[in-house]
């Protein structure tokens, strides 16, 4: 008997790695607001799905709630990977309403908005440390990357062992500077792109399958 339950443990074992193995994974698109990560989460919904995950938006937060896109199936070389993407609400150390104030909005609703990506903050915070197994970490490449916040959660990130892919994007405007953000995380490599015009998309795609398979 004891034989023929280690055999049963066994096959147990395997039939569960096999089954997670063939589970989309979760993937985490972070970073801070305004970087692209809703941009760059629906071209790979639309590239692979054709569907978008959310509305982009120049406004701050756009995002409050993160969105999730399921069986996301993406082939290179041969191979498939399937993800679910989650495209989480930007990161900050703290929303003021009088930011939206700025983009011609009555305070009530400035107000409302901002106490939804405080919540919406907390929530990504939540995904990260507990719900996704990945990490694509979006940066602005016109902006400097040495802040608190990205500081901060690359190394949550990395505390939680994650594999993390982290992008330069923006390319396509005059003020890029990949070299920038590939300085300020040098532990990581550093994939530039346009988001917004799929520039470099190809080189993305290869690295996600690299990373999260």
């Amino acid at each position: 008997m004891g034989l023929l339950n280690g055999l049963k443990d066994s096959v147990t074992r395997v039939t569960e790695r096999l089954f997670s193995a063939s589970e989309p994974k979760r993937i985490g698109i972070y970073g801070p607001p305004n970087a692209g990560k809703t941009t760059l989460a629906n071209r790979i919904a639309r590239d692979w799905t054709g569907d978008a995950i959310g509305p982009e938006s120049h406004i701050p937060h756009e995002t409050r709630r993160a969105r999730r896109k399921e069986n996301v199936d993406i082939e290179r070389n041969g191979k498939t990977v399937s993800i679910d993407i989650v495209d989480t609400p930007g990161v900050t150390t703290k929303v003021d309403y009088k930011e939206f104030l700025e983009h011609d909005m009555e305070k009530d609703d400035a107000v409302r908005r901002s106490r939804e990506a405080t919540e919406g903050v907390a929530e990504a915070m939540h995904w990260l440390r507990e719900d996704v197994e990945g990490v694509i970490y979006v940066l602005d490449s016109t902006e400097d990357p040495f802040t608190q916040v990205n500081t901060m959660l690359i190394g949550i990130i990395e505390s939680q062992e994650l594999p993390v892919l982290i992008l330069a994007n923006k390319i396509d405007c005059e003020d890029s500077n990949i070299q920038r953000i590939s300085n300020a995380f040098p532990q990581h490599e550093t994939i530039p792109l346009s988001a917004l015009e799929g520039d470099n998309m190809d080189e993305v795609y290869d690295k996600i399958a690299e990373y999260f398979a």
